[in-house]
């Protein structure tokens, strides 16, 4: 049977010139008692009246209830209700409807029209990217738009719309639409089995160092499937379609002022199982925090100190050269520079400050390689040595011109690492959550050195899962399950 079912007020409101798709009437869906009996249901609710104890209104109620997915959910009905709780996001939105109608202005003499969207699509090119923005916002099959016009244009007020009231070409729009909706995200090949959860692998095909890579990805799909899990990678732009998973794995570099942090705070916000949690993204992000809790907790780390601008003078006294200054939200051996001398401590500092009030400064410890200790829920997972990139102090070059140079690296079980390195790592890990990470150390003869912990550290095929193999993936997806199942 198709997992997803759309809900009318009466069956007659199905015109007979409509696409077949699994459609029922609301009463039905409300008392029947089959439809409870299939959790993992898609339902998309078209009734006409979606206010506050309507039978729309308690379709989607109660599909929440049964553990379906629904459009739209309740949040979204009771966000539409007020303008004092949807207005602050058209508050937020304002520069964009202005950057996009502004290029009509001139010739409108019209001071007031409205769009109707379609699951976030228009017909109006201009216009297509605010679109999106009111989807990840309200999620609604059809959403009623109306724009005025006192001087600058903003949008007066949202609506929902009626599958029964629009022209043809809005129909035409709207079941192209869905079936992109059930194409793209509910469709599921007729000997597929059925799944328990359903997981958001958030990646970048564009980014240039990802934590892991496609066949990484594919492992870990493979691996959820194992399980139970119908895992699905997903891009930046599908923030609309988030809330359609139970879990999500953002498998991208994350920062702060970032589309990464924005899914991983609505994911948890939503209930949702999230690696990255935005705890952690922000614990991890920032170097001066990290440095600040490790030191306070008596995690050791080379000589630290926290730089403001005029105050050079203090790194050189206390730390000596050569030293490392760090900008606090640098990944990937970006935006840190190693310094032998006054002149080239000014000119780094000078391009790092033009980025953040405070930097930090690190007495520079060599070493031939890092330790690298995976960590998943509070237990060393995997351990990698990675050797410094030839000619180089770091194990990542960039290279001027964009060029990367990365060292070599080796995987070993993790009972033949150093215990005093695992013990070390495990220990700065919980520091920061229950979560995985990558925390990179060094060995020395004074001892171990935490230099960083990772909040989304590599993984990538035939690197880090070169001692667990298809195990490493496993592990990772046993504790989505783990969570899910006591969430």
């Amino acid at each position: 049977m198709p997992d997803y079912l759309l809900l009318v007020d009466d069956i007659k409101h199905w015109k007979k010139d409509y696409p077949s798709y699994p459609v029922a009437a609301v009463k039905d869906y409300l008392t029947g008692e089959n439809w409870a009996k299939r959790p993992h249901l898609h339902v998309i609710n078209l009734c006409r009246d979606l206010s506050y104890q309507s039978l729309g209104y308690y379709a989607s109620l109660l599909a929440e209830a049964r553990g379906h997915k629904v459009i739209p959910s309740i949040s979204t009905l009771q966000d539409l209700t007020r303008k004092t709780l949807y207005g602050p996001v058209l508050d937020d939105l304002d520069e964009m409807v202005n950057k996009a109608l502004g290029q009509q202005a001139p010739g409108m003499d019209i001071s007031r029209f409205e769009i109707m969207l379609h699951f976030g699509k228009c017909d109006s090119e201009i216009l297509r990217p605010l679109a999106r923005k009111l989807y990840e916002a309200f999620r609604m099959p059809l959403l009623r738009v109306e724009f005025v016009r006192n001087g600058r244009w903003r949008i007066s007020k949202l609506r929902a719309g009626v599958l029964e009231k629009l022209s043809h070409p809005q129909e035409s729009l709207f079941f192209q639409a869905l079936e992109k909706q059930l194409r793209q995200r509910w469709q599921k090949p007729a000997n597929a089995k059925p799944a328990r959860y359903d997981l958001a692998i958030l990646h970048n095909p564009d980014e240039k160092l990802p934590p892991s890579d496609q066949k990484a990805l594919q492992a870990f799909i493979r691996a959820a499937a194992e399980l139970g899990i119908a895992a699905e990678l997903i891009t930046p732009r599908e923030f609309g379609h988030l809330l359609e998973y139970d879990a999500l794995f953002i498998r991208e570099t994350t920062a702060l002022n970032h589309h990464t942090y924005r899914f991983a705070r609505k994911a948890a916000s939503e209930g949702m199982v999230v690696m990255d949690d935005p705890d952690s993204i922000r614990r991890c992000v920032n170097k001066i925090f990290l440095s600040e809790l490790l030191t306070t907790n008596r995690i050791p780390t080379p000589a630290s100190l926290i730089l403001g601008k005029g105050e050079l003078a203090r790194a050189e006294q206390q730390l000596g050269y050569p030293l490392v200054l760090k900008i606090p939200d640098g990944s990937f051996s970006r935006g840190m520079y190693k310094v032998g001398n006054r002149q080239e401590l000014e000119k780094a500092a000078a391009e790092l400050f033009s980025h953040s009030g405070l930097i930090l400064a690190q007495a520079y410890t060599y070493t031939e390689f890092d330790w690298r200790i995976g960590v998943l829920n509070g237990e060393a997972l995997y351990a990698c040595r990675y050797f410094m990139s030839r000619g180089h102090w770091q194990i990542i070059n960039h290279n001027a011109g964009g060029k990367i140079s990365e060292g070599k690296w080796d995987t070993l079980p993790v009972e033949a690492a150093p215990a005093a390195v695992v013990a070390t790592a495990v220990k700065a890990a919980r520091l920061i959550g229950d979560g995985l990470y990558g925390v990179d150390l060094k060995q020395t003869e004074k001892g171990v050195l935490v230099i960083e912990v990772n909040d989304n550290p590599s993984l990538e095929y035939g690197v880090e899962d070169k001692v667990l193999g298809k195990q490493l993936y496993q592990r990772i997806m046993g504790e989505f399950l783990r969570r899910l199942d006591t969430a």
